[in-house]
């Protein structure tokens, strides 16, 4: 069960990113006019200016391929945070990105896209309402990150720090503009691509490196797989948050703006200050009390390949329905 893994490193991953997304959103401002109003927003904001339901506030964060992706707005990575109002905790619900949606025609993977097609905004509307009928509970926000743009954070932030555990080489990395290049009839296309290979051990990486490393999956190996591409990414999201949140950042006006503009270019979000203000606080209290979990094959299956769902590898739910998924939700936050 590939999916159960990538879907728990992808819940760690989007903890981490929503809280130097809020970071920024609440202090990237410095030195700009409406900074302390901001800081006021953090320290002041009642609770009662966020949308909650049964005590939680629920959070969409989808995770796309960005602008120099074969698909954009595909959103193969998607996650639910749901945020107690009550007390200090956080439960991340990963969900595959192959589940099959009738209203849609399409895998879930895919809603933000076709809501994006409808009208500005409409990516998100679209994603949070096909998610909330899977998990039974009300999306009230959500996020949209562009991974493409981590290369800008990762060079503000004047590299990361990455500790390669096997060494591996990718002689297939395709390089960005070549997709439909006819190689001057070369039947392999072999001009579309470039090779790739990082050493063991730790080393420091700018931004084009780092998403080199983990957008890579035509390696041999162990490192050619999903889970491996999954935790590569995990090991450059916890990087950057880690030099984000360090002093040298935090006491660097001049960095923290550069951040923000660099991390506001890469999400698209419904959140505005004042609710960005609530889940800060609300995730810097919660940080000890986080659960990972996802929706697995004792909830779902797979089909088979049929023209019912254009020929595509789905899974559908094993109950017929999603109600044995919606009362795992509930007896989760519970």
């Amino acid at each position: 069960m590939w999916f159960v893994k990538a879907g728990v490193l992808f819940a760690l991953i989007g903890g981490t990113l929503l809280m130097l997304i809020m970071f920024t959103k609440i202090f990237g401002l410095f030195g700009i006019p409406n900074y302390l109003g901001l800081v006021g927003d953090f320290v002041f904001t009642p609770r009662s200016k966020i949308q909650s339901f049964q005590g939680r506030t629920n959070l969409l964060i989808l995770g796309k391929g960005g602008a120099d992706h074969t698909a954009p707005d595909l959103t193969d990575s998607i996650m639910v945070a749901s945020i107690s109002v009550e007390k200090p905790s956080i439960v991340l619900i990963s969900i595959p990105r192959d589940i099959w949606i009738p209203s849609i025609r399409a895998k879930v993977n895919s809603a933000y896209y076709w809501g994006k097609q409808k009208q500005d905004g409409g990516g998100i509307i679209m994603a949070k309402s096909v998610v909330e009928d899977i998990v039974g509970i009300p999306i009230h926000y959500g996020l949209v990150l562009d991974f493409s743009g981590f290369t800008k954070i990762i060079d503000v932030l004047g590299g990361v720090k990455i500790n390669v555990e096997r060494e591996f080489t990718d002689s297939k990395y395709p390089i960005s503009g070549k997709e439909n290049d006819a190689c001057n009839g070369d039947k392999e296309y072999k001009c579309r691509y470039e090779t790739i290979t990082f050493s063991e051990g730790g080393q420091t990486m700018n931004g084009e490196t780092a998403l080199k490393f983990v957008r890579s999956r035509n390696a041999e190996g162990d490192e050619g797989t999903d889970i491996a591409r999954e935790a590569r990414q995990q090991k450059i999201i916890l990087s950057i948050k880690n030099k984000a949140l360090s002093l040298s950042t935090l006491l660097s006006p001049k960095k923290i703006i550069s951040l923000y503009k660099a991390v506001k270019e890469v999400i698209e979000s419904d959140v505005n200050m004042s609710v960005g203000a609530i889940l800060v606080r609300r995730m810097l209290s919660s940080k000890d009390n986080l659960t990972s979990k996802v929706i697995t094959e004792d909830y779902l299956v797979h089909p088979g390949v049929s023209s019912k769902y254009d020929n595509q590898y789905v899974y559908i739910p094993k109950a017929g329905d999603w109600s044995q998924v919606r009362q795992w939700v509930k007896l989760l936050l519970q």
